[in-house]
């Protein structure tokens, strides 16, 4: 396949993958207000912050690899907002302790994981092209899925031990796999600033 057409296709793949996570961020975001979820907002926050990204890919294709590479680092400071986002509604939480609505949470990140499965396969052919950029895509839809197998498991939980714990549980981790991938994507962004600049 050539590079334009190659381009073209991650183009209308990313685009499609923006709006995805978009509309499911509005979604999954008015579940967590309603039932009280730390994870789901976690969770929302990151359909918010994933659709940043994949709008900041779309406009940065064309551009050089020393440009891409900057937005890189920038991309590896946005993975970290819905983590600090977290970590604040987390200690809301844990001052008033009250378990979500365990059907409507499970549920919820049920929709969440059908999501980012479809955007993830979408971008795996992808993810070594246009270097920390589509790397940055392909991590946060991989880890998103990961998260939303962990907010089911947490609203299964929840109807048996009536706990908040595996709410506010799933939400830190979901903070920390945030974290990780931005240090993942940081360190993708400076080997290809090294590249560029060389």
């Amino acid at each position: 396949m050539d590079t334009s057409t190659h381009d073209r296709d991650l183009r209308r793949v990313v685009r499609l993958v923006v709006l995805l996570n978009l509309a499911y961020f509005g979604i999954e975001f008015a579940v967590a207000r309603a039932i009280g979820s730390v994870s789901l907002f976690a969770d929302s926050v990151d359909f918010l912050e994933d659709a940043s990204v994949n709008f900041l890919i779309l406009v940065a294709l064309g551009w050089s690899a020393r440009r891409r590479a900057k937005v890189g680092m920038l991309l590896a400071g946005i993975l970290l907002i819905p983590g600090l986002a977290t970590l604040w509604t987390a200690w809301e939480k844990f001052m008033t302790p009250s378990p979500p609505e365990a059907l409507a949470l499970s549920l919820t990140g049920l929709g969440a994981l059908t999501v980012n499965l479809t955007c993830a396969i979408m971008l795996t052919r992808f993810r070594r092209h246009s270097g920390s950029l589509t790397k940055a895509a392909f991590l946060s839809a991989r880890n998103d899925a990961l998260a939303n197998i962990a907010i089911i498991a947490a609203g299964l939980l929840t109807v048996y031990t009536l706990s908040a714990w595996p709410d506010l549980i799933v939400g830190l981790a979901i903070a920390a796999m945030n974290a990780d991938a931005a240090r993942e994507v940081w360190e993708a962004a400076r080997e290809e600033h090294k590249i560029a600049e060389a």
